[in-house]
């Protein structure tokens, strides 16, 4: 019996990315330079015998994982909302600089500003519910396939931090995932 493998890989860089905007469920493309990252990813991938891409239908998650796909040569990708970024409310669209200013509550490390609270927002709580979900799932479907997930950063850290049996407060702590980074 094969056992399942789960990589997960962050979308690479999107046009808000480049500016320094917080984009959260804004739909922007890759620039050049987040394709460039998503084929350099596949490369890397390219031994690992993954069968299926899971992807968020975010445009950003979707063409880094059609790019990892004709790269590696998989057929099916599957979108799922599931793994979509995490709402920002009220500070989606906004500079990443301004997020002291405009959230309620936040947290520094590693050089980042995280906003743990603000008007709007998917608590990291129910972030983290929604990566159990959709792990639990798709472990459930696919019990002996090599999977790729590729999402944003913050479901991405709430995988993580499931994976590593940490809460989200813990994960937060560890360091941000780059773009068109692998766990």
């Amino acid at each position: 019996m094969k056992t399942q493998k789960i990589f997960v890989v962050r979308h690479g860089q999107d046009q808000d990315n480049a500016v320094g905007i917080l984009n959260g469920r804004r739909d922007t493309d890759l620039t050049n330079a987040g394709r460039k990252q998503a084929r350099e990813t596949a490369a890397k991938l390219k031994s690992y015998a993954i069968d299926i891409i899971y992807t968020s239908p975010l445009k950003r998650a979707y063409e880094t994982a059609r790019i990892i796909a004709d790269k590696i040569g998989i057929d099916e990708i599957i979108v799922d909302e599931h793994l979509m970024e995490r709402e920002y409310g009220i500070l989606t669209g906004t500079r990443i600089d301004e997020i002291a200013k405009n959230a309620k509550k936040i947290f520094q490390s590693h050089g980042a500003t995280y906003f743990i609270e603000t008007d709007g927002a998917e608590s990291y709580p129910k972030l983290m519910e929604r990566a159990r979900k959709i792990l639990k799932e798709i472990s459930k479907r696919h019990p002996e396939k090599n999977i790729l997930i590729v999402s944003h950063s913050g479901i991405a850290r709430m995988i993580r931090a499931i994976y590593h049996r940490r809460t989200w407060e813990e994960e937060l702590k560890e360091p941000p995932i780059s773009n068109a980074g692998v766990l």
